[in-house]
């Protein structure tokens, strides 16, 4: 302790009961054995206010991390388009190409054939497609 001996520790305190003397000597004792206990519970709190800080430290960075990806917000995703069909295109004529081609699946749907007047329906049931008129 303090780099002080049994030897040391004697003479102080032979010391002590000659100034102070013996009557004061248990008093000194006491009131010095609670300002010790009160200094440990002290450092004893800064040691875990220093915890707690490192803790909420951490917890900041953590924060800081998982918010640093929000500064641009996501547009929202189009109700007909996934997220995972995003069509990349390495050009803006290779983009016209394919809309071109998804315009023209369009039209050839809405173009589908149809029970047109005048020409036969096409057989819904595969027996009338086996069926000869003679």
């Amino acid at each position: 302790m303090f780099g002080m001996g049994m030897p040391e520790l004697i003479i102080i305190l032979v010391i002590a009961l000659i100034v102070i003397g013996p009557k004061k000597l248990p008093d000194l004792a006491r009131a010095l054995g609670k300002g010790m206990s009160e200094f440990k519970k002290a450092t004893q709190e800064i040691k875990e206010n220093l915890n707690i800080e490192d803790e909420l430290k951490e917890a900041k960075k953590d924060l800081i991390d998982s918010v640093s990806g929000l500064d641009k917000p996501e547009e929202p995703a189009h109700p007909g388009q996934s997220e995972d069909k995003k069509p990349t295109y390495q050009d803006f004529d290779e983009m016209l190409d394919d809309y071109q081609s998804m315009k023209e699946e369009k039209e050839t749907e809405a173009t589908a054939p149809t029970d047109v007047p005048g020409e036969p329906a096409a057989p819904k049931d595969p027996s009338e497609t086996n069926r000869h008129d003679g």
